[in-house]
């Protein structure tokens, strides 16, 4: 046990470039990983890494047998894998991660749904709208919405994402309706911080964005949901967040004619041939409960 220790440690602390990193994936202390390396080495009798205190460098044969141990790691997890879904039951501590307003809504009601069933797993949900480093910071799995981009990380398509141009009952009232993307000029609009514009079909297929002007903004999507229940102005707003209130006439949706193709609500996670069992079953439950339109009517 002590030297499969030693090993995964060693590919952990290459695979994300520091011992600090190594660590806090494993949550345990530096000085741990550096026992371990050391140890390593010491019972190989030959130096693998040459560590300084800002950089960590293979030597020759650390090199090859960094790759060695990452096969053999590999091969290991294949074979658990191939009975994690007989008798074995999901064990072990999950780290997810997604943006701060989906995970509280429909994210953090699953995860308590997940460890009911699955009393032997842990989890830790880090909710941020900031692009998270899956590897580097030990992240089993991370909720993404929208355009992916280039990207090495693995992804699994989880539900639509539409997004709408929203006002209270009362703003309509008193302000009317814009006809045209090109009327929200003369409207109050909402304004996300650090926001590109909004997006709006172009007619051909695509997308063309819109820079939108108002005397309100806040870098929390939140707030600018208050604002709109509020009837300060319009606001652009995924129906996940606003589908209530439109059932509930607490918001009307404008511009649907206009509305830009959906995007998609992504899990993604570091290439590996073999998840672990409790992230695949995780990411099953997503999976179900977002493709079921229920879901979405009730929440």
């Amino acid at each position: 046990m002590d030297q499969l220790k030693q090993i995964e440690s060693f590919v952990s602390v290459v695979t994300r470039g520091s011992l600090s990193a190594a660590a806090r994936a494993e949550g345990v202390t530096p000085a741990i990983i550096g026992r371990r390396l050391d140890a390593l080495e010491l019972r190989l009798g030959v130096r693998l890494l040459v560590r300084t205190t800002r950089s960590l460098t293979l030597t020759f044969e650390g090199s090859a047998f960094f790759e060695d141990c990452q096969r053999i790691l590999n091969e290991l997890s294949n074979a658990e894998a191939a009975v994690s879904l007989g008798s074995v039951k999901p064990s072990g501590h999950l780290r997810i991660s997604a943006p701060a307003g989906f995970g509280r809504r429909h994210v953090a009601p699953l995860v308590s749904d997940f460890l009911d069933v699955h009393p032997d797993v842990t989890c830790t949900l880090d909710l941020s709208d900031r692009l998270v480093d899956l590897v580097n910071e030990g992240i089993d799995c991370a909720i993404r919405i929208g355009d992916l981009g280039d990207s090495n990380l693995v992804s699994v398509l989880l539900a639509e994402n539409r997004r709408v141009v929203v006002a209270s009952p009362d703003y309509v009232a008193a302000h009317g309706k814009p006809d045209t993307p090109d009327d929200l000029a003369a409207h109050r609009c909402l304004i996300l911080a650090q926001q590109r514009g909004w997006q709006f079909a172009d007619g051909r297929g695509g997308t063309r964005a819109m820079k939108i002007g108002g005397r309100l903004e806040c870098n929390d999507g939140a707030v600018l949901h208050d604002w709109a229940l509020a009837g300060r102005g319009l606001a652009w707003r995924s129906r996940w967040e606003v589908d209530a209130d439109l059932r509930a006439g607490r918001l009307v949706s404008v511009l649907d004619d206009c509305a830009a193709p959906a995007t998609g609500i992504h899990a993604v996670f570091p290439q590996r041939r073999h998840l672990p069992l409790r992230v695949r079953l995780f990411v099953d439950l997503l999976k179900s409960r977002y493709s079921d339109e229920r879901y979405w009517a009730e929440t």
